[in-house]
């Protein structure tokens, strides 16, 4: 994910979309701090990372997440 200062992103608007709607996502950047996240419109791909992160977080819901004295799965954290 490619990082960009806001004057530089403000200067350059054009290519940054041309390379987000090419895939690339872009975070912008205010004094070193994100403030916008530019990404492809329509579903977002899911990177390597967030994919693993999904699929832990994924069994752990199907293991089911103490609460406690009990554990809960994912169905009944639902109904509540």
């Amino acid at each position: 994910m490619k990082r960009v200062a806001a004057r530089q992103a403000n200067q350059s608007f054009s290519r940054l979309l041309a390379e987000v709607a090419a895939g690339e996502e872009v975070v912008i950047t205010r004094h070193g701090r994100p403030v916008a996240w530019l990404t492809p419109y329509g579903e977002t791909a899911l990177t390597q990372t967030r994919a693993a992160g999904a699929r832990r977080l994924l069994a752990m819901l199907r293991k089911g997440y103490h609460l406690g004295g009990r554990t809960a799965t994912r169905d009944e954290m639902h109904e509540r």
